[in-house]
């Protein structure tokens, strides 16, 4: 193996050239944007926006070895204004030379005074800047940074994608362990591919611990059993398959308890989920539309709270997100339940789709649209003009009642206001 002998496989095996580079199709496929920009060494300023382990390291330094730049690399975190001058000045002394490159490592962490800094080195040319952060750039970035940059968003490695590259970290001779005869089984790499949620540095790490400390067996083969691969990440494998019953269960088995006013059970399907890997977004999605679904009008801020889980799911990230989550899936378990609102639009669009398809009364037209015919019509009532912002006429021409609120919540009160309008 090359590289220090104390030097993490995840950093031995950083892919050396763009076509190295698992994943990020949207972004380094054939034809694509950024692809073109390295290819043609047009290289401009570059923020790479993304989750943990989805590579934006790696591709900053792919970048430079493929336009063959001085690469000069700080971080958010340790760096400071003292060392920013120094490399730029360094930069601008070297103007004319290949050009120098940097990078800088979670840029989000840099004050707005940092970040401006770098404003005049950035849009006189003396570098190029690469930015990576985890950080939405339009949130954490000063807009005139991101202004003078392309913003690639970078997204979480599929779980093909990781097996990918575990299977190449055990083949390779030169970084990784290809001289060590070893079995992988199907099930370990499958677990160990999902349950790192998309990050090739867990995954990596997993993978080395796992190499290092399992001794061989008597044939001297290095054998990666499940038990092996849970017993280096200390998580253990739920039986969950995504695109089968498991999946679909699970799911199930959570709006039905939400449903059910039983948080108790909807947080523990929840905590399944969550620990199985499943897709935040599938959460947040199920959990906004049971906030319409089964709640509705009885409590109104279950919408607010479902789609306010569901921002902070991208905004936050996992681990965190998971506090969001269980807020939300507590509170609409919680709160009163009604499908008045949801039955009412079902039997509006059956009686649309059926063909009883109403004409709009004339004293509801655009009033700026001049109506066909010369016939004397209704005027139209303004209800802010009446007791109570309230005026009894027409306003779909048949009688019928689609909505029926019922007596929980909030609902009880809509109920009574409706009732008392229309007595």
């Amino acid at each position: 193996m090359t590289g220090s002998a104390t030097e993490p496989l995840a950093a031995r095996m950083r892919p050396e050239t763009i076509d190295e580079v698992v994943g990020q199709e949207h972004i380094l496929g054939e034809g694509r944007l950024l692809r073109r920009v390295i290819e043609a060494d047009r290289l401009t300023n570059v923020i790479l926006y993304g989750p943990p382990g989805c590579g934006k390291t790696t591709l900053a330094e792919v970048i430079a070895k493929t336009t063959k730049r001085n690469f000069v690399r700080l971080s958010g975190v340790v760096s400071g204004v003292a060392d920013i001058r120094r490399i730029c000045d360094r930069a601008r002394n070297e103007l004319g030379g290949e050009g120098t490159i940097l990078f800088i490592d979670e840029i989000h962490r840099f004050n707005k005074s940092q970040q401006d800094v770098l404003l005049p080195y950035v849009e006189d040319g003396t570098v190029v800047l690469i930015g990576a952060t985890t950080h939405n750039p339009s949130f954490f970035i000063n807009t005139p940074l991101t202004s003078r940059s392309l913003v690639f968003e970078l997204h979480a490695l599929s779980p093909e994608a990781v097996a990918k590259l575990l299977e190449r970290a055990l083949k390779d001779e030169r970084r990784g362990y290809g001289r060590i005869p070893s079995a992988f089984d199907a099930d370990a790499c499958e677990f160990l591919s999902t349950i790192c949620d998309g990050d090739a540095r867990h995954a990596l790490t997993a993978l080395e611990i796992a190499m290092r400390t399992t001794p061989p067996e008597s044939d001297g083969l290095v054998h990666l059993t499940l038990a092996v691969i849970q017993e280096c990440v200390q998580r253990r494998q739920v039986r969950y398959d995504k695109k089968e019953d498991g999946h679909y269960d699970t799911i199930s088995a959570f709006i039905k308890s939400i449903r059910g006013s039983d948080p108790d059970a909807a947080i523990y399907w929840l905590a399944k989920m969550l620990t199985a890997g499943e897709d935040l977004r599938f959460i947040a999605r199920r959990l906004v539309i049971s906030a319409s679904e089964d709640i509705g009008n009885a409590d109104p801020r279950g919408i607010s709270v479902a789609v306010a889980a569901m921002q902070a799911c991208e905004f936050v990230g996992m681990p965190e997100c998971q506090l969001n989550l269980a807020q939300a899936t507590t509170y609409l378990a919680s709160a009163p339940k009604s499908n008045a609102s949801c039955m009412a639009i079902s039997e509006a669009m059956a009686d649309v789709e059926s063909g009883a398809v109403q004409p709009v009364p004339e004293h509801l037209k655009n009033k700026h649209v001049k109506a066909i015919g010369s016939g004397k019509v209704t005027e139209y009532k303004y209800p802010h003009s009446f007791a109570n912002h309230y005026v009894e006429q027409e306003y779909l021409g048949i009688p019928k009642q689609y909505y029926r609120p019922t007596d929980q919540g909030y609902e009880a009160t809509i109920a009574k206001r409706l009732e008392f309008l229309k007595s």
